[in-house]
């Protein structure tokens, strides 16, 4: 009996010793963008580095989160919400203005375990539209809600409503002149994304944009299109794209990335250099990218532009910033 005891007592000891749990190696992954396009030739060094400054902030809020038990949905959600918040970005406050001198709105969120997704489209009013997305997957039966009736129901569910000029900014208003008197071309690119592994093997995706610069007639692009610009998928990955959403929107950019990695079984990098390089551009859709983690917490960042703006970071301690196409900086945390 007491030799039966002790090899019990043995078995557990090593069982225990090999760090087998639900959350064994604790291996998570996180990837960020705050849009992409042309290196503009009066980008200069301080203002680059501005732009990185925000993109760590908005990394070591999710970095934090990852590596204290938090899920991927609720790591994604906040990242973007930083983003948001922050005017750098064509999201939330810092939106581009429509033809007719507004701002309007699009989010999403999906969660790869069980491929639920909440979505809103064409609001001027939700302070975070991403929270309005998140609640719309958690408190609806629905997808996707748009314009007023998304406001009313942000509204109903306690979400802060702003005036529609809260997101402005200077920046802003001085782009929208110069559309208006042609002197600048209609931009279709600029969103911010937040993709994420957490510790349980769970991956989830968020996607926010005020749209497109100048767009007219209730323009909806691709961020809150589940598998255009917005998708996550427990057995693949999960993507956020940026760039002139018409073309993902044809091409199903996010969901073709998972769906070649699921039928074809490549990897998550050749899923997504084939979908930009071989499906995008050839239609002439250059201006945009994605930022993409797949299952193994593996990273994808690939774009056809001159710049993105963009932040990863993994369980590893390794991490890093880059907004220029060839030019990144890179960090070991000890």
């Amino acid at each position: 009996m007491i030799k039966r005891y002790l090899f019990l007592l043995i078995t557990i000891i090593v069982w225990a010793g090999t760090g087998y749990s639900q959350s064994a190696d604790k291996k998570w992954a996180i990837v960020l963008h705050g849009g992409a396009g042309s290196a503009p030739s009066s980008f200069s060094k301080e203002r680059k580095e501005l732009y990185e400054k925000h993109l760590l902030e908005a990394l070591n809020i999710g970095r934090e989160m990852l590596s204290s038990g938090k899920t991927a949905l609720e790591t994604v959600e906040a990242v973007v919400v930083y983003l948001e918040d922050c005017p750098l970005f064509n999201a939330g406050k810092g939106a581009v203005k429509t033809i007719e001198g507004t701002h309007e709105l699009d989010a999403a969120i999906m969660d790869g375990s069980n491929l639920k997704a909440g979505a809103i489209a064409g609001v001027k009013d939700i302070k975070n539209p991403i929270k309005a997305a998140r609640l719309v997957k958690d408190s609806t039966a629905h997808v996707l809600l748009i314009g007023e009736g998304a406001s009313s129901f942000a509204s109903s569910m306690g979400l802060e409503i702003v005036k529609n000029d809260y997101f402005s900014t200077p920046q802003r208003e001085d782009q929208y002149k110069r559309v208006i008197e042609k002197k600048e071309k209609i931009d279709p690119r600029g969103t911010v994304g937040c993709v994420a592994l957490d510790e349980y093997g769970n991956l989830a995706a968020a996607t926010s944009t005020g749209g497109m610069s100048g767009k007219k007639w209730g323009r909806v692009g691709d961020v809150p299109i589940i598998g255009a610009g917005t998708y996550a998928n427990n057995s693949t990955a999960a993507i956020s794209g940026t760039g002139h959403g018409e073309y993902w929107i044809r091409r199903v950019v996010a969901y073709d990335i998972c769906a070649l990695m699921e039928y074809r079984g490549i990897s998550l990098q050749d899923a997504s250099e084939e979908v930009i390089f071989k499906k995008i551009d050839p239609m002439g859709g250059s201006g945009g990218g994605i930022i993409a983690v797949d299952k193994n917490g593996e990273i994808s960042m690939v774009f056809n532009t001159g710049m993105m703006h963009r932040a990863w970071a993994s369980s590893n301690g390794e991490y890093g910033v880059g907004v220029l196409k060839n030019e990144e900086r890179r960090f070991k945390q000890n």
